[in-house]
């Protein structure tokens, strides 16, 4: 089954999704990994193996090669369908987290896209006055499973990797209205900033932080201390980062120092810890 970027469905299993990432790092690891290699790290079959670099290549994630697959630049992004199979007990603490800062009298957020803003959509369903407002279909449909909830979509063009809609519909409809907070997600967060693969997306998210009273962002460890291409917004503009034990102490400390709350859960535990 292949998997085809931008089809909100379930694309792969999830079996096959971390096997997918799994020959994702490998490749960027090495540059340029055989086929009998992938098999015997991953522990599978050719034929699999075959099956999975057809999707990735269709992707334009790798470039198959005879007998194997190398490397390309992609930019870094790995397309939203595979993405939620990564840090998953890291996301949903992080989740939990942040939902017990949400209030539970009626209030409105925004949520950008993303895997981690997908896990808190899930642990906001025991509220029951929230209007959220997002610009991403990956929550839109997660949200209505949750009738208590006022869903706000904005317009605007798709972009297949993140299933999000950018441009300036998406940009009008944040600067239209008033949210109590925005819940953004990150490609990367350091001293410098919150970050993110593609620049439309960036000013996206931008509108949506400038137009909310309080921003918290949510990043597992991976992210942070990590630079990715397009500058979301300064740490000036954010109130708070909620991440996991994973992430880099020293960055983690850089970021407090420039006025952010920092909360690191433990995904062992399911709940969070003190700030570092």
């Amino acid at each position: 089954m292949a998997v085809v970027v931008g089809d909100a469905r379930p694309a792969a299993s999830g079996k096959r999704s971390r096997r997918m990432l799994a020959i994702l790092d490998l490749v960027a690891e090495r540059g340029e990994v055989s086929l009998t290699e992938l098999a015997e790290a991953l522990g599978t079959s050719h034929a699999t193996v075959r099956r999975d670099l057809a999707a990735l290549g269709d992707q334009r994630l790798l470039l198959r090669t005879h007998g194997g697959a190398r490397a390309v630049d992609s930019g870094g992004e790995v397309p939203v369908s595979l993405r939620g199979t990564r840090h998953q007990e890291a996301k949903r603490a992080i989740a939990a987290a942040v939902a017990q800062t949400v209030p539970r009298h009626r209030y409105a957020i925004a949520l950008s896209g993303g895997t981690t803003t997908g896990a808190v959509a899930r642990a906001l369903s025991g509220h029951t006055e929230l209007t959220i407002v997002t610009n991403s279909l990956s929550i839109a449909q997660l949200v209505t499973s949750f009738p208590q909830m006022k869903i706000m979509m904005t317009g605007g063009i798709l972009r297949p990797e993140s299933l999000e809609l950018v441009g300036q519909l998406a940009e009008n409809t944040f600067s239209a209205i008033n949210l109590g907070t925005a819940i953004l997600g990150a490609d990367g967060i350091t001293a410098a900033g919150v970050t993110t693969h593609d620049e439309t997306e960036a000013r996206t998210n931008h509108a949506m932080v400038v137009h909310a009273q309080r921003v918290v962002v949510v990043a597992d460890g991976s992210k942070v201390g990590h630079l990715a291409f397009a500058h979301v917004v300064g740490l000036d503009h954010v109130d708070a980062l909620v991440t996991d034990t994973s992430a880099d102490p020293e960055v983690l400390e850089q970021v407090r120092a420039a006025g952010v709350e920092v909360t690191v859960v433990n995904p062992a535990r399911g709940r969070g810890g003190p700030p570092r």
